[in-house]
């Protein structure tokens, strides 16, 4: 299977490419964090990590239906990010008074960089060899 070929075959099970599933997996979540900077901190812990772990989950799930390489770094990523909210949320993570701010501004930065910097340098779509026709 040429590059070409196996790039269209990603995009086609790619379910960020699909409008109704990349808004549901990850635009709600987003904007479930978005929210969880104006609830309280009890109610901001369930936002955060529902969230981060919905589309943690959601990256992962694509990651091996297509290949998407972003989505293998973010997948990982949101799920730490998950544990880090319920840790910080119930106190057993101390990063002191900031530490809601570190965890939104780490997961907005790191979710930017883990998007666009390993797909410019690998490129959109890898299959594992034992898969590829």
């Amino acid at each position: 299977m040429s590059g070409e070929e196996s790039n269209s075959a990603g995009a086609d099970r790619d379910l960020l490419c699909k409008g109704p599933s990349g808004f549901l997996l990850w635009g709600v979540p987003w904007l479930v964090f978005v929210l969880g900077f104006s609830v309280s901190p009890g109610l901001r812990t369930a936002l955060w990590t529902t969230s981060f772990a919905l589309m943690g989950a959601a990256c992962l799930l694509n990651a091996a239906r297509c290949g998407r390489v972003h989505c293998r770094c973010t997948g990982p990523f949101f799920i730490l990010a998950a544990f880090t909210s319920l840790a910080y949320g119930v106190r057993l993570l101390p990063l002191g008074p900031s530490g809601w701010r570190w965890i939104g501004a780490g997961t907005v930065i790191g979710a930017l960089v883990l998007c666009c910097i390993p797909e410019l340098f690998l490129g959109r779509y890898r299959r594992r060899k034992d898969t590829a026709a």
